[in-house]
């Protein structure tokens, strides 16, 4: 069939059910629209070749299908199950979108993960129980059975991409219901045997009615595909229809749905093998300690300079909360934190900056700093002060989930690192003042409960409700 220039309309197969669609889809990058008006449709039971020239718009027409990027005007719909839910629309707005299979152009992985835990965890984000016997099988038969215990770091560039791949189809192959699976450049890196194990598992997938769309400059993979969609620079989309003869490769029985908290099981798990987080908050805190102890000694300890004391006991735990958290970087790493955002859908940087909490150290640091910085007069000042010690450290927790919100709205910005982003945690001094303020009242005249101003409980109130007003800000704010 001659190819046909028109615009890529939904239902080409039209006894087939829409799975994912784009609606006059406009995506700008800076000051040139990527992709313009596109609407586009993939059905479930095919696999779609996404074809263009470098810079044409590939990838960022299917990380779009994904939720990835803002939208100046369309909206891109996934059909589950009949109930049509909103990807990601213009104004912002994303859908709790999860079950589907992403392969990003780079790896989307953390170095620190382990090839097992890497596919276990995508089956159970993708809310698939998983069976450790069936997944290290799967492994066995891409070459990796011999490496599923090793770190991602060591493997080759071949070898990730195996990994990278997998994480897109082992979770869709678990679901028993019709989903979707978006691939980037899948078969880049791979050699000639696992070209081939990708192309059966594609044709056995579209099989049992998933939908895949796959960019690529293959021709082996083309040759995979039912339709094939060629975009140009101006957004037009040209398609074929052709016949695939790829020889459809067995996949595992479909699994139970079941819901993880696998977000925060993977925060926890790298965090205990590489403790970098802990050992980036605590170096600077304790240094802080050592510096707000040297200045505490040329203080006098009398009731004039109770204000100073306090805000030396409180420096030290404030600065855990206000480092940059590990997640950021981990994040950062080859995209993973794309991958973990279009998985994770709507509130995921909620989610990144909870996981980014400093949760072990304010409480045992504010104590020490008081024994450090203020033991010495403990005995003339009011008794409260130990008693309620440990409720400025749950508002300093509460300020390190604010502080990774600001981290992670400055990291999703284009140039990133071109932003002074620490000229944001600045808001973060107002709390501090008002924490401070409470703590001098405390050492002075006791914990009060009177909710009026300059009243320790009151002061306290004030810094807790700004902390959860900055984190609302950061969290609410719309991606694009």
């Amino acid at each position: 069939m001659e190819p046909l220039k028109r615009r890529l309309l939904v239902g080409d197969i039209v006894s087939a059910r829409t799975m994912l669609s784009a609606r006059g889809l406009v995506v700008d990058r800076g000051s040139r629209k990527v992709l313009r008006g596109v609407d586009f449709s993939l059905s479930s039971g095919e696999v779609v070749a996404l074809l263009g020239v470098n810079g044409s718009g590939k990838s960022t027409l299917l990380e779009s299908l994904a939720g990835l990027h803002p939208m100046s005007m369309g909206q891109v719909l996934r059909n589950d199950q009949g109930i049509e839910t909103t990807v990601r629309d213009s104004e912002g707005q994303r859908g709790d979108v999860t079950g589907f299979g992403l392969c990003l152009q780079t790896e989307g992985m953390s170095g620190d993960e382990t090839v097992f835990e890497r596919i276990r965890g995508a089956c159970r984000v993708a809310g698939r129980a998983d069976n450790p016997q069936g997944l290290h099988q799967i492994l066995s038969e891409w070459g990796l059975g011999h490496r599923s215990d090793d770190r991602i770091c060591k493997l080759s560039g071949g070898l990730r991409r195996r990994v990278a791949v997998l994480s897109a189809l082992v979770p869709v192959a678990l679901n028993s219901e019709p989903s979707v699976v978006l691939l980037d450049e899948p078969s880049e890196g791979l050699d000639q045997s696992s070209r081939e194990l990708l192309l059966g598992w594609l044709r056995a997938l579209a099989d049992r009615g998933h939908g895949i769309l796959v960019a690529t400059h293959d021709p082996e993979v083309i040759t995979a595909c039912d339709r094939i969609v060629t975009i140009s620079e101006s957004s037009e989309l040209t398609i074929k229809v052709q016949q695939s003869k790829i020889e459809i490769a067995n996949l595992p029985e479909p699994c139970s749905a079941e819901s993880y908290m696998e977000l925060a099981a993977w925060a926890l798990r790298l965090e205990r093998r590489n403790p970098i987080d802990t050992i980036g908050r605590g170096v600077p805190a304790l240094v802080a300690l050592l510096l707000a102890y040297t200045l505490s000694t040329d203080i006098t300890r009398s009731i004039e300079n109770y204000d100073l004391l306090a805000a030396l006991t409180l420096t030290p735990a404030f600065i855990t909360a206000i480092v940059t958290p590990a997640i950021i970087k981990r994040l950062s790493e080859e995209r993973a934190g794309d991958w973990w955002r279009a998985m994770s859908g709507a509130g995921s940087r909620g989610w990144f900056s909870i996981m980014g909490v400093s949760l072990i150290l304010p409480i045992p640091m504010i104590y020490l700093s008081w024994y450090v910085i203020g033991g010495d007069i403990s005995s003339t000042m009011n008794s409260d002060v130990m008693l309620w010690l440990w409720l400025f450290a749950f508002v300093i927790i509460d300020l390190s989930v604010a502080a990774s919100a600001l981290h992670l709205m400055v990291s999703d910005l284009t140039r990133s690192g071109a932003v002074a982003g620490i000229l944001l945690q600045v808001v973060l001094i107002w709390p501090f003042l008002q924490m401070t303020s409470a703590l001098t009242s405390i050492m002075s005249n006791g914990m009060s409960f009177e909710l009026a101003l300059g009243e320790p409980i009151a002061d306290i109130a004030i810094a807790w409700l700004t902390v959860v007003l900055l984190w609302a800000m950061a969290v609410i704010i719309p991606e694009d």
